[in-house]
């Protein structure tokens, strides 16, 4: 193979690997926006829809019907806080407004941010679990020692299917201090 034709061959087999690699990084750079979008969609990952902004007034109550809703709390690797529901189950009616509360305390001697993300088991129900007001819609900052009640209004949607009689409303609480201090502003749920 003759001098010329190699490096033909080199430069094609450099322009693929850096299309390779640019595809890898485009790749990347796209699936956390790819994967809210397949999870918007499909409802998998129990993604909570966010603030509901309709009116309390419009609500039937299914009073023939009962849900069950319980609640947990997980702490991220690093979030020093207490953080726990104040009750473990809920039962409610479909569209009947509930108000349950968090507590979170700061045991530490300087103050922290911290924020909630919520997720709902099984994920076909997260569709059907509104929240009215939620201290997961901002950060929570705590001085140092300080406690505080955190309160969660929500309704289970009238029109849940009749074979879901149970969820679970999870929050992980993150410890974003540092992210507040370089102003990095998280996705809120």
């Amino acid at each position: 193979m003759s001098n010329e034709k190699k490096s033909s061959t080199n430069k094609k087999l450099v322009v693929k690997l850096f299309l390779i690699v640019g595809g890898m990084f485009a790749f990347g750079f796209l699936l956390v926006p790819l994967y809210d979008v397949i999870c918007d969609i499909t409802g998998l990952n129990g993604k909570t829809a966010g603030r509901y902004a309709a009116g309390e007034s419009q609500l039937v109550v299914q009073e023939d019907r009962k849900v069950t809703v319980q609640f947990t709390a997980q702490k991220n690797a690093g979030m020093s806080w207490e953080f726990k529901p104040e009750v473990s189950q809920v039962i409610v009616s479909p569209g009947q407004v509930m108000v349950v509360s968090y507590k979170a305390k700061n045991p530490n001697d300087f103050a922290m941010t911290g924020q909630a993300i919520p997720s709902v088991a099984p994920s076909a129900a997260a569709a059907y679990l509104n929240k009215i007001e939620c201290f997961c819609f901002e950060e929570q900052k705590l001085e140092a020692g300080e406690e505080v009640d955190m309160a969660l209004r929500f309704f289970v949607d009238e029109n849940i299917p009749e074979q879901i009689s149970k969820l679970t409303l999870s929050y992980s609480l993150f410890d974003i201090t540092d992210y507040e201090l370089v102003g990095v502003e998280l996705a809120k749920n």
